[in-house]
């Protein structure tokens, strides 16, 4: 570790410019960097020097991270510097007002939902969007010929072997054969998904995901309603109430949806949830034994739970949108709504 610093510090005496120290960035923080690479050799040690490892990794990633972030500064102040000396500026001409862009909702409630849930200790798992049909549906329990994939009106690439994901649950799959059937897993993965469907104001053939996976032992169908209770009372307020209703999903069983509490009329009942006082907003269970063995798991031994949100959902309930297709429009006057400040 004090070599990758004194390393990194020798790189970063000679750069002058950002699109260098982004090269440096993700040479020491990227992906497959000296230092992400090292979380790696966790899996050999003990309990114990997890932790002291652990510690050591993330200060080391935070150093790193202030040494960048310091030597951006100075680039940044070295750039202006030079504007200033090279450009005059008439101060005397009218100032025109610039208005600030900000997160879209649909970008910050995803932000939210990982934060919660990284709080939990969930790793936020990215993956392909385009994707072999093995991870999409047969590993999930969806052979060929099944009818539950007509649900999925899939877009083809290449034969009917390459695919646009309809869902992020590949990611669980990848994630789980990553695991090689012995570790514990914990994940979520948001993420863009494509489905043959009619733009309208509530559908979409693109869309996002927000999907779950828990992966232990000794893991039960409760373990997923406190998971769910503590989504949907950070989303929605600690007044949000919940309940599961029993459901099918191929590779999850049982299966359940997940309702919460009406947000217009607080469980009363009313004519948006249909004097229920509940609305649907999510789909999960418990991992199907196959779908484990698929992936190496004992069913015996293992067991989880995965979940799944649509995005954009979540955001029309939470902020009163009624038009799915705001989320994408290029429209000034319908995308101030995404103005965090505003939206607040």
């Amino acid at each position: 570790m004090e070599n990758i610093i004194s390393e990194l510090k020798k790189d970063l005496e000679s750069v002058k410019e950002m699109h260098a120290l982004s090269e440096i960035k993700a040479k020491y923080l990227g992906k497959k960097g000296h230092i992400t690479s090292l979380y790696s050799k966790m899996k050999d040690l003990s309990n114990d020097e997890k932790k002291e490892f652990g510690r050591k990794l993330n200060d080391l990633k935070a150093e790193a991270s202030d040494l960048i972030e310091k030597k951006a500064e100075e680039i940044k102040e070295d750039i202006l510097n030079e504007k200033l000396k090279n450009e005059s500026i008439d101060i005397t001409l009218p100032a025109t007002e610039i208005r600030l862009g900000a997160p879209s909702i649909l970008e910050n409630l995803i932000e939210e939902v990982e934060g919660l849930l990284m709080s939990m200790g969930y790793d936020v798992i990215d993956g392909p969007e385009v994707e072999k049909d093995e991870y999409n549906f047969e590993m999930l329990n969806l052979p060929k010929g099944h009818p539950a994939r007509d649900a999925q009106d899939t877009f083809y690439v290449e034969g009917e072997e390459l695919l646009l994901r309809s869902q992020t649950s590949p990611v669980q799959i990848r994630s789980m054969l990553a695991g090689e059937g012995k570790i514990p897993i914990r994940m979520i993965c948001p993420g863009k998904t494509y489905r043959r469907d009619d733009d309208d104001a509530t559908h979409s053939h693109q869309f996002m995901q927000i999907e779950g996976l828990l992966v232990d032992k000794n893991i039960s169908l409760s373990d997923l309603k406190g998971t769910f209770d503590m989504i949907a009372k950070h989303l929605f307020g600690e007044d949000c109430e919940t309940r599961f209703r029993p459901s099918y999903y191929p590779f999850t069983e049982p299966s359940v949806e997940m309702d919460i509490t009406c947000h217009h009329c607080k469980g009363k009942g009313c004519g948006i949830c249909k004097n229920t006082g509940y609305i649907t907003v999510s789909g999960g269970g418990m991992v199907h034994p196959k779908v484990l063995e698929n992936c190496g798991y004992d069913s015996k031994v293992w067991s989880g739970f995965a979940f799944g949100f649509g995005a954009e959902r979540l955001a029309m309930i939470k902020y009163g949108i009624d038009d799915l297709r705001v989320f994408y429009t290029n429209d000034l006057r319908e995308s101030r709504v995404f103005d965090r400040k505003e939206a607040n």
